[in-house]
């Protein structure tokens, strides 16, 4: 005789049904963003004829490249509960760095990257020193090491550029490839793979869970036992190890570092991060969906200046785009 099934308490339910309600809710943003990017290129393509070709195509995912690396790094950060301010110029200094490292010291390329991406993961630690141990706002925080960054990149550099050797190999990280019989850039690459990696540790480690968790409730995640100290300053470190990648590629893109290439950057990553869903209040968000905002800015930034449109006219339009994300996420709190 079968024994009848047994129905699991109300209690037991509800966390389920939480978590069911807010994966859907996920996809469906996912969705909506991957939706208005579609709509976005079919719009350009009939705006102009030499939006699809090859050349251009290459130029949009090259300019992703950038702020896709900065939007990953910062994705930690915001689901975390936090914001990074800093990313922008910290990509700057990395950059800066890069070359002081290999061209004015000498150091092999390899060494000299390892040595940039440490570098990254100190102004992160920095970053999240401050706002855990000296208990700062992280807007405040990171608007500090924003303005440090920016002008330790002019000192360092005497305000010149550093201009790297092409035939060091430091150039072919950016603009070389390695897929045979092809010019597809080596940077696109590495941004397809530091997304995997990072959607790994944010959805799949122990990391991404304490992540979602201090973003969710960190008073709640403190008192269940969780350091949550010691992880936010990770997360800030990660997403310094992301700008210190930031510098690299577009140093090696550029071939030469440049102390002022990363200004405004910090803006577009945390508006890239915000149109692919992940809120602003934290708790909720995804890699997947900061790549697709990426590419949609990109996309834009790109269209806008084929079809013409003029420089001012181009902030407008961006800066409306930016407060329709951040509305779209005000407007799902209220209804959550």
């Amino acid at each position: 005789m079968t024994a009848p099934a047994v129905a699991a308490p109300q209690d037991q339910q509800q966390p389920e049904q939480d978590r069911l309600r807010a994966s859907l809710k996920g996809k469906f943003q996912q969705l909506l963003a991957f939706g208005s990017l579609v709509a976005i290129v079919v719009f350009f393509s009939f705006a102009s004829p030499n939006f699809l070709n090859y050349s251009n195509i290459t130029s949009v995912l090259f300019s992703t490249v950038v702020i896709g690396t900065l939007a990953l790094g910062a994705t930690f950060v915001i689901v975390s509960g936090g914001i990074d301010l800093s990313v922008g110029t910290g990509m700057s200094l990395c950059a800066v760095m890069a070359g002081v490292f290999i061209v004015n010291w000498g150091m092999p390329v390899a060494l000299g990257v390892l040595a940039t991406l440490l570098f990254g993961a100190l102004i992160g630690l920095v970053n999240g020193l401050n706002v855990t141990v000296l208990k700062l706002p992280p807007f405040i925080a990171t608007l500090a090491m924003m303005l440090v960054a920016q002008g330790l990149a002019l000192v360092v550099s005497d305000s010149a550029p550093i201009y790297f050797d092409s035939g060091s190999g430091y150039t072919d990280l950016s603009t070389g490839s390695i897929i045979p019989g092809t010019d597809f850039p080596n940077a696109v690459l590495i941004l397809a793979a530091a997304a995997v990696i990072g959607g790994v540790a944010l959805n799949r480690t122990l990391l991404g869970r304490y992540t979602y968790s201090i973003g969710s409730n960190e008073e709640a995640t403190g008192l269940s036992g969780i350091d949550v100290r010691k992880w936010k300053i990770v997360v800030y470190a990660i997403s310094g190890l992301f700008i210190g990648l930031a510098g690299i590629l577009i140093s090696a893109r550029l071939g030469s570092a440049q102390p002022a290439t990363g200004m405004g950057y910090e803006l577009q990553a945390i508006a890239a991060v915000v149109i692919g869903g992940t809120s602003l209040s934290g708790g909720k968000g995804s890699i997947l969906g900061t790549v697709i905002g990426a590419l949609i800015i990109s996309v834009l930034n790109n269209g806008l200046q084929i079809t013409s449109v003029p420089q001012e006219w181009q902030n407008v339009i961006l800066g409306c785009v930016i407060v329709a994300a951040v509305y779209a996420d005000q407007a799902r709190k209220r209804t959550a």
